[in-house]
């Protein structure tokens, strides 16, 4: 079967969802059957008490969480975790999340994987594997342009194999440069209103709205609302990587070459 790999965008409750257990529902968003190479994200919603118990991946995972609080055990390891707040969790290490706000819980999920394997074990785990937590309030901040601040919040520098990612907020008129990138990205908007520019295509998106950009589509997004506006991007990629191009190539008034999309 032959993959559509040009630009996709998903709305907040997923290319496709699914109640994984009891009261913990998964939505999909950059997965391989929109085109995904390399990775994989997607969001799980946690009703009030909801337990998701202790299980292993076959790949690294990065959780941020979005809305709520979240006790996570990882080798009996206990962290209680904020929104923005993200934990890197190593290939083969059991953890296990549990809903501690009084109502819906929303965590964010990247795994360095375009399909990755769940599978649930006992909490007899075994050690020897070193999670990673990385508190929102504490990461330094970048202004990657006027008005536009990133945090990373997961890397290969940061422990992450295969992935890297974090956090941008947007303030009223801001935006980045048209640019690229040499790995497949996911940007899904937390908060406000982002205007997406791929190709000469645009895009109004908000409320967990995804969108998939594979390898090499020039891009960008502006905050053209009167109130801030903040995502959560991930590339499939140990490093961030942003190559400038001219602002044409975004609003379309340029032709990207058909050469450097492969």
């Amino acid at each position: 079967m032959t993959i559509d790999r040009t630009q996709k965008v998903v709305s907040g409750s997923g290319e496709s969802s699914a109640e994984f257990c009891t009261g913990v529902t998964v939505h999909d968003f950059a997965v391989e059957s929109i085109g995904a190479v390399g990775f994989s994200t997607g969001m799980t919603t946690y009703a009030a008490g909801a337990t998701l118990r202790h299980h292993i991946h076959d790949v690294n995972e990065a959780m941020t969480i979005l809305e709520g609080s979240a006790q996570v055990l990882v080798a009996g390891r206990e962290y209680i975790l904020s929104p923005y707040d993200a934990i890197h969790i190593p290939a083969g290490a059991a953890h296990s999340i549990v809903n501690m706000a009084a109502g819906t819980m929303r965590i964010h999920s990247a795994f360095g994987s375009a399909r990755p394997l769940t599978q649930f074990v006992s909490d007899r785990f075994s050690d020897g594997f070193q999670e990673t937590v990385l508190r929102f309030d504490e990461r330094p901040v970048c202004e990657l342009s006027p008005g536009a601040f990133f945090r990373d919040l997961f890397a290969r520098r940061l422990g992450a194999v295969g992935i890297c990612g974090g956090h941008g907020l947007f303030h009223p008129g801001a935006s980045l440069p048209c640019h690229t990138h040499n790995y497949d990205e996911s940007i899904t908007i937390v908060s406000g209103e982002a205007n997406c520019l791929v190709r000469g295509n645009q895009y109004r998106l908000s409320g967990y709205d995804t969108a998939f950009i594979p390898k090499g589509q020039p891009h960008r997004f502006i905050n053209q609302s009167e109130s801030t506006m903040a995502m959560i991007w991930v590339y499939a990629g140990d490093e961030p990587d942003r190559l400038v191009v001219d602002s044409g190539y975004c609003s379309g008034a340029l032709v990207w070459p058909a050469r450097d999309l492969l």
